[in-house]
């Protein structure tokens, strides 16, 4: 009995990246394509797109200097679910929030294997914009904080 060899990590990436863009373009012809609070809201509540469950809060603590969010699972068990710790100072701009939270997603989803390309891709795609401006809105944001 032959057995196939180990992915390699470029194929893993590819892998990762092709599943990251299929769950957002899921995640958008369900709740898109203008995505607003509410379109978040019912998305977080869908395990075909939001893996567990998950909840926003908006509060600084544990952010570090100059991030705008952060996934924190609630336990040792991703099924416990997740706090998307949001700065505060985004509470009362919702168009943001979707932008801020999507980002964080990918921690949810996909855990520690999900680095900041994904974290942009997914985002990116859900939100219909290209990676490049994501990512410079982005950084926008979190200037903003310095």
């Amino acid at each position: 009995m032959s057995t196939s060899p180990p992915p390699t990590v470029a194929e893993a990436q590819r892998s990762l990246s092709d599943h990251v863009r299929r769950t957002a373009l899921d995640a958008r012809a369900l709740y898109g394509p203008s995505f607003d609070q509410a379109a978040l809201e019912r998305l977080l509540e869908d395990r075909r797109c939001c893996r567990f469950p998950t909840r926003i809060v908006f509060d600084a603590a544990g952010l570090e200097p100059g991030t705008f969010s952060a996934a924190e699972p609630l336990g040792d068990d991703p099924r416990e679910g997740y706090v998307i710790r949001v700065h505060p100072r985004f509470e009362r701009r919702p168009l943001l929030l979707p932008l801020l939270v999507a980002y964080q997603l990918v921690v949810v989803n996909y855990g520690d294997i999900a680095t900041h390309e994904e974290a942009e891709l997914f985002g990116a795609t859900l939100l219909g914009l290209s990676v490049d401006d994501y990512y410079q809105t982005l950084c926008l944001v979190a200037d903003s904080l310095e």
